[in-house]
């Protein structure tokens, strides 16, 4: 089944990231990704903003009731959390968490590139 992306928020992210020099665009996680240094950052679907974060990052912000764990396949993923966009409030509050991201980005781990 293929989700539907917000496309204005899409386009809001993407001008955020405007000034990171390597940005690439992919659809994943049922969304619309950035990757940033070839790592997933941030990903955006009709509902969602899907926050790499970091664990530490993570507990801190699930504690301020907003954003709620990334649980995938019965297991939470400790370093993303989902946040509602009807909860994002203005350009600031999406900035606050894309900055989140960027901040945590340099030590993320890449994802293993699969052979074949």
């Amino acid at each position: 089944m293929k989700r539907i992306i917000n496309e204005q928020v899409s386009d809001q992210v993407r001008e955020l990231l405007v000034n990171e020099p390597d940005v690439e665009e992919k659809t994943m996680f049922s969304g619309h990704c950035f990757l940033v240094n070839g790592k997933m950052c941030v990903c955006v679907n009709q509902e969602d903003l899907l926050c790499r974060i970091g664990h530490d990052r993570v507990v801190e912000e699930l504690e301020k009731g907003i954003a709620r764990q990334m649980v995938m396949n019965g297991r939470a993923s400790k370093d993303f959390v989902y946040v509602a966009l009807a909860d994002i409030n203005g350009d600031r509050e999406l900035a606050y968490w894309i900055n989140l991201c960027l901040l945590f980005n340099p030590q993320a781990k890449a994802t293993k590139k699969k052979k074949g």
